[in-house]
């Protein structure tokens, strides 16, 4: 083998130890997946102070090495769990390009619905709800890595809206309120306190539906989708 092949494979082989594998991706994602799963449920189950890490490997299956690896402290871990249930995958579906109201606030409401609605969101909340008295980070932690990456991205798209002539917006943070909060008081707060409150499909596109019309007939600039 010449010295420039014996360099070149030297090279592959570098490549080959220094990237990890696909199959190596995948098994640390679902190691990370059941991480925060296991997590979730033991910081609802024994509270956030009562739970260790080590609790949390055993129940999630995987070494304190592991772990360890991933989430150096267990506020990290917290913090991880927050981002991950906040997580929309916008390039699947992006928003319409300004110009477009009616569409653009179903497409927002439909997602911020399948967003509250999924499992554990509402155990991340009761876990905030139970421990910031004691744990003032978590609430921190839930309202800026969660609640106001989302809403931003609300907010800019009812600004860039209201800049496409689409829509008449002297407050586009408060118009986000609004809209948000229509949808979520009925999707998800009950929830928080009845522990049957499970609206079918057609009953939560309802209520997505009756808020994307308030918007319109509050908000929607003259002939542009309103009906």
């Amino acid at each position: 083998m010449s010295q420039a092949t014996h360099l070149a494979a030297g090279g592959i082989l570098e490549d080959m130890t220094a990237q990890p594998s696909e199959y190596h991706r995948r098994v640390a994602a679902q190691k990370r997946t059941s991480i925060i799963e296991a997590a979730t449920k033991l910081f609802l189950d024994s509270g956030y102070d009562g739970t260790s890490l080590a609790r949390i490997a055993e129940a999630a299956g995987v070494s304190r090495a592991t772990l360890f690896k991933q989430f150096a402290t267990k506020a990290a871990l917290f913090e991880a769990i927050v981002t991950e249930y906040w997580k929309v995958d916008s390039e699947e579906e992006p928003l319409p390009e300004p110009g477009n109201l009616r569409a653009g606030l179903e497409a927002i409401g439909r997602r911020y619905a399948v967003l509250l609605t999924q499992p554990g969101m509402a155990a991340l909340f009761r876990i905030v709800i139970a421990e910031v008295p004691r744990f003032p980070e978590l609430g921190e932690a839930q309202f800026k890595l969660g609640k106001m990456p989302y809403f931003e991205s609300v907010r800019r798209y009812l600004a860039a809206e209201s800049a496409a002539g689409a829509a008449r917006l002297d407050d586009p943070e408060m118009a986000a309120t609004q809209f948000l909060g229509m949808i979520s008081n009925y999707v998800f707060w009950p929830r928080m306190l009845l522990a049957r409150w499970e609206p079918d499909d057609s009953a939560i596109t309802n209520a997505v539906d009756q808020a994307v019309l308030t918007m319109l007939a509050r908000y929607g600039a003259p002939g542009t989708h309103r009906v």
